[in-house]
């Protein structure tokens, strides 16, 4: 457990194949609040929680706050074999890291890809889940979002510099965030890329693509309704960006009537998947401090094995 700076500490911690992981903790170690443990989309990493994460663990009621990079992005290792880029890897690792950071119960929220890991979290250990945040992921995801998402990962040229970074970034995702000001864009772009040796270098392993290549998105994609309903003894905020075209808002709707705690809110302006900041990000700090108010609980259902044809989602 290393690098710490103002605002948090990077630990690293081993996954059960010995690969190295990292994650951000913000805020205090042992206090009275379930901690809140952030997971983003399959290409992004830690910093896309970094404001909500200040959010939990300076404001009022200071709580812990983990960011989670998965394997090959961030700061935790590449893996040599890119198959192990798979949910249920991550999943294994997720696990590790909280047994390592001693984190039995946690809220979770979960971005894109990391809500698919939340809803197998749901199926498998359904007590380590106090309450849930979705960003812009839902049981049945639309393929055109897939479609958008699998004609960039990997394939984008090397940015010179962050202003080269936004407008490249513009070329593929200006639709999904019409709205969007310079701050935000830049938001978007610290996540892709980071600096190193005064040049910009990926955030994450480019042969994440490889497995986007294996989808049939001519098929149907299978949907994950049995997931969705792990997470029904759990208090679930839904976000949904306007333009999404990965969560559609029938999906959204169809959520709220089949989880009987359900909220959603749907940010306007932007697609997949919404910053996690301003006004968005107090709502869900309401929301989670609502629900540690309240204490009330549903019974936890049995856990029961998640099914292994998840497709593979990123972020935007």
């Amino acid at each position: 457990m290393t690098e710490t700076d103002e605002s948090y500490r990077s630990l690293f911690i081993s996954a059960s194949d010995g690969l190295r992981l990292h994650a951000r903790d913000y805020g205090p170690i042992a206090g009275a609040l379930t901690p809140v443990v952030c997971l983003p989309g399959l290409t992004r990493n830690a910093i896309d929680f970094h404001d909500l994460a200040l959010a939990f663990s300076q404001g009022e009621r200071p709580r812990r706050t983990l960011a989670v990079d998965y394997r090959g992005r961030g700061l935790s290792d590449r893996d040599s074999d890119w198959r192990r880029y798979d949910l249920q890897v991550e999943l294994d690792d997720l696990l590790q890291v909280l047994a390592a950071t001693n984190i039995p119960e946690a809220v979770f929220v979960g971005a894109s890809r990391g809500g698919l890991i939340t809803m197998a979290l749901a199926a498998v250990r359904p007590a380590a889940i106090r309450a849930v945040v979705l960003n812009d992921i839902g049981p049945v995801i639309e393929p055109q979002g897939l479609m958008r998402i699998r004609g960039y990962v990997g394939k984008m040229p090397k940015p010179r510099n962050f202003d080269d970074a936004i407008a490249i970034l513009k070329t593929v995702s200006d639709r999904q965030f019409p709205a969007l000001d310079d701050e935000g864009w830049r938001k978007i772009a610290e996540g892709v890329w980071h600096s190193r040796n005064g040049k910009l270098e990926l955030s994450y392993d480019p042969a994440l693509m490889k497995g986007l290549t294996l989808l049939d998105l001519e098929k149907p994609l299978p949907t994950l309704w049995p997931l969705f309903d792990a997470l029904k003894h759990a208090p679930t905020l839904a976000i949904r960006g306007a333009h999404s075209d990965l969560l559609s808002g029938s999906t959204l709707a169809a959520m709220a009537k089949r989880h009987p705690r359900f909220e959603s809110l749907t940010v306007e302006g932007q697609g997949h998947t919404p910053l996690l900041d301003g006004v968005v990000a107090e709502r869900i700090v309401a929301f989670v401090d609502a629900r540690e108010i309240s204490g009330r609980r549903q019974a936890v259902p049995e856990p029961a094995m998640p099914r292994a044809d998840a497709p593979l989602i990123g972020g935007a």
